[in-house]
């Protein structure tokens, strides 16, 4: 089913370079522009007609009534909602730990200085409705947002063919306190989101997850508006020694191949033993899945499993590679985790796999993918916050200082800077 690769065979690099050959090759960046320019210049009237296009639907408004959330939560499966609701608990619990402060500092001669944390004017949460309903994104992008203070938060996700959304999303958006959604999905909703049209206000940030024409969508009008991240195919990486469970590491490689035929699942281990044991639970396993052939193509084109003669260059090719999800199925992973630099998130022993951290568990889901771990982080409270740094300089210390300041800007060719405290030092001279 997956490739095996002896790393005493290929360097590192070579096999990082087999592993990250994956791509989507849709070309969607001109029709993503023109998508946008159409949403900005015609309104609603472009996204009328790209629901029809694309969702098969005509909506005359977009907007989800309270009344339609109120009735999906009423009707709505109550063993499920007493899990969202404990599943908020925890994420909540684990985003407030994250809450920083903003500060103020004295010097000397009265001066003082410090950082504002200010959060988001407003947010908008894309929420996807294509392969699956993901309500657990609902929560993952919310609660941070929340608790960073967030004061206006809006849902977006695509209708089906009758108009309706899913209902489960309806469910936790409720339990997240959120008031606003709308029936709008594609890259035309991010457009609408980024730009405002009759009936949707442009917002400051936009989160979330979707499809290629969404990422890239994403992509293009940044800088305009604030994004979470460009993410790509969802991956995981487990690093398991020989005692490691192969009907464990089975069933997490293909907990992320049913996500899309892009997904990559990749085994790092010492054990040759394994390596087989896996392949061969694989086959027996995905034969009770509902999403077999996504994962069976998943498997084949992106799945490898690489042996490697330590855990220690199991881990060297780990943080190389640096995946979205890293799974640790060895003795005592925690001597471990400082070992691992570049990984979205960690998932620690044979009893964590990855989904505890998609559904339940409260770290966040929502994590940087193809390699960005080198660089990014998981969405977090701090993506809805912003700082402003403040500072105050007295009469005297302008006096004490002013010659080094003036000096300084000197040297990098402004002389317009020297000035600006040139001419304070003059007037205190003359006084």
């Amino acid at each position: 089913m997956m490739d095996i690769i002896e790393l005493s065979s290929k360097g590192i690099s070579d096999v990082v370079s087999i592993i990250k050959k994956r791509s989507n090759t849709l070309n969607v960046r001109k029709s993503v522009e023109e998508i946008i320019e159409n949403v900005k210049s015609s309104g609603d009237k472009a996204l009328r007609g790209y629901t029809l296009d694309f969702d098969k639907v005509y909506l005359e408004s977009f907007k989800i009534e309270k009344e339609e959330i109120e009735k999906a939560y009423n009707e709505g499966d109550l063993e499920f909602i007493e899990i969202l609701k404990e599943s908020i608990k925890n994420i909540e619990k684990y985003h407030q730990n994250q809450k920083k402060t903003s500060y103020i500092y004295q010097k000397e001669l009265g001066v003082f200085m410090g950082q504002r944390l200010i959060s988001m004017d407003s947010v908008a949460i894309y929420v996807p409705g294509g392969k699956a309903a993901y309500p657990s994104s609902v929560l993952m992008n919310a609660i941070p947002a929340k608790v960073a203070g967030v004061n206006e938060i809006v849902l977006v996700t695509p209708p089906d063919k009758n108009g309706e959304v899913n209902k489960q999303i309806l469910v936790a958006a409720k339990l997240c306190g959120i008031n606003k959604v709308y029936k709008l999905g594609g890259a035309q909703a991010i457009a609408a989101l980024a730009y405002g049209t009759e009936s949707i206000e442009n917002v400051s940030m936009i989160v979330g997850p979707g499809n290629a024409f969404v990422a890239e969508a994403k992509r293009q009008v940044y800088g305009d508006v604030g994004i979470d991240m460009v993410a790509g195919p969802s991956e995981i990486l487990i690093v398991a020694d020989e005692k490691a469970n192969p009907k464990y590491i089975a069933a997490d490689l293909m907990s992320q191949a049913e996500h899309d035929e892009l997904a990559s699942s990749i085994l790092v281990t010492t054990s040759k033993r394994l390596a087989d044991k896996v392949n061969k639970e694989i086959e027996v396993q995905v034969k009770n899945l509902s999403r077999r052939n996504i994962i069976e193509s998943s498997l084949i084109n992106f799945g490898k499993i690489v042996i490697c003669k330590s855990i220690e260059e199991c881990i060297e090719l780990a943080n190389l590679i640096a995946p979205e999800h890293l799974e640790l199925l060895i003795d005592s992973p925690i001597e471990y985790l400082e070992q691992v630099k570049n990984a979205g998130s960690v998932f620690l022993g044979e009893y964590t796999p990855e989904p505890i951290g998609d559904y339940f568990g409260g770290t966040n889901h929502v994590l940087p993918t193809g390699g960005t771990a080198r660089f990014s982080s998981p969405l977090s409270v701090d993506t809805f916050v912003k700082k402003s740094s403040f500072l105050y300089y007295s009469q005297k210390a302008v006096v004490r200082d002013g010659e080094k300041i003036i000096r300084f800007a000197n040297e990098e060719g402004l002389t317009a800077h020297a000035n600006s405290v040139k001419v304070r030092l003059d007037n205190e001279e003359d006084k």
